[in-house]
């Protein structure tokens, strides 16, 4: 184990570092998914991890009017007729809002009207997603202008660049600058694990990231792959556990890309529970980047329910 030096505010700041145990870290991240879970359990594991997705359009061809139908899935995920269809069911519940919205900033007051009231929170992913190559004033007068149009909350990425090349204190002043930058709303920051390669580099950029300020750590932008596993989720919680306990702060968990399955959404809330405890089962502090999980969720809770599967046109394909 050695020391990174930093500084903040000019005083020393020392963040532990120490290798990954690669094999065990692997090994430990395959046992969750032997759980059994009861179906009364189940379901509520479902409907959970409903209200911890983080709907997300972020492409080159993204336009207002499909921002607006994401939002009106994010706010109701099952159409009002196949609602009240399944009320007729005893162990129905109506189906929660998701948790946020995330898109490019430029369709954040798009967003914001359309999400107005409705409790849903809106992420953007400002700071030149998904490269971070930009001068960090421009990436922070992205974040205000985001927040100013109405995002609740930032997405950032790190410069990978400079990470790779050991300047880590410039990675920490940028995300610090940014989390001033964020004001009132909350800073996830994505470590773009797939780029980072090893345990050991995935382990120091998530203490970087907590110690810089950020509310959230996330896995990935989507846009690399491989994208979240569950063995970098495990290391990237298990920091959040030990800067818990030597800090008392708590610090959320987002791994995105690459969930699709209700299956493996239950895999990684057995993982949350067992490495950070019950606090964290909530989606202040954890959260699915993963808009195909959706309508895999939904017709597990129907098959639960009913013990049919729907057909996959009965929710929207966004």
């Amino acid at each position: 184990m050695f020391d990174v030096s930093l500084k903040r505010d000019g005083q020393k700041l020392s963040i532990p570092h120490f290798p990954i145990d690669m094999i065990a870290a692997e090994e430990r991240a395959k046992s969750f998914t032997t759980r059994s879970i009861k179906k009364s359990s189940k379901l509520d594991a479902l409907y959970l991890a409903i209200q911890m997705v983080d709907l997300t359009t972020l492409e080159g061809m993204d336009t207002p009017g499909k921002v607006k139908q994401l939002c009106g899935k994010a706010i109701n995920p099952v159409p009002p007729a196949v609602q009240n269809e399944m009320k007729k069911y005893e162990t129905y519940r109506p189906i929660p809002s998701v948790a946020a919205i995330c898109v490019y900033p430029n369709m954040v007051p798009i967003a914001a009207k359309a999400l107005e009231g409705s409790g849903v929170e809106l992420a953007s992913v400002a700071t030149a997603f998904p490269a971070g190559q930009l001068p960090l004033d421009i990436k922070v007068s992205d974040v205000k202008r985001a927040v100013k149009f109405g995002a609740t909350e930032i997405d950032m990425v790190i410069d990978r660049g400079a990470f790779h090349s050991g300047k880590y204190q410039k990675v920490f002043d940028e995300i610090r600058a940014v989390k001033e930058a964020c004001g009132d709303a909350h800073l996830k920051v994505i470590l773009e694990t797939g780029e980072l390669k090893t345990y050991d580099k995935v382990r120091l950029a998530s203490w970087v990231a907590m110690e810089a300020g950020a509310d959230f750590i996330k896995t990935s932008t989507g846009k690399v792959q491989p994208a979240a596993t569950m063995p970098v989720t495990l290391v990237m919680l298990q920091a959040i556990a030990d800067y818990y306990d030597e800090t008392g702060i708590k610090i959320g968990m987002k791994p995105a890309g690459g969930i699709k399955t209700a299956k493996q959404a239950i895999h990684y809330l057995c993982m949350v529970n067992e490495t950070l405890g019950s606090d964290w089962l909530t989606p202040d502090l954890f959260r699915f980047g993963a808009s195909s999980l959706l309508n895999d969720l939904l017709k597990q809770i129907f098959k639960q329910v009913t013990g049919r599967y729907y057909y996959d046109d009965v929710f929207s394909m966004d």
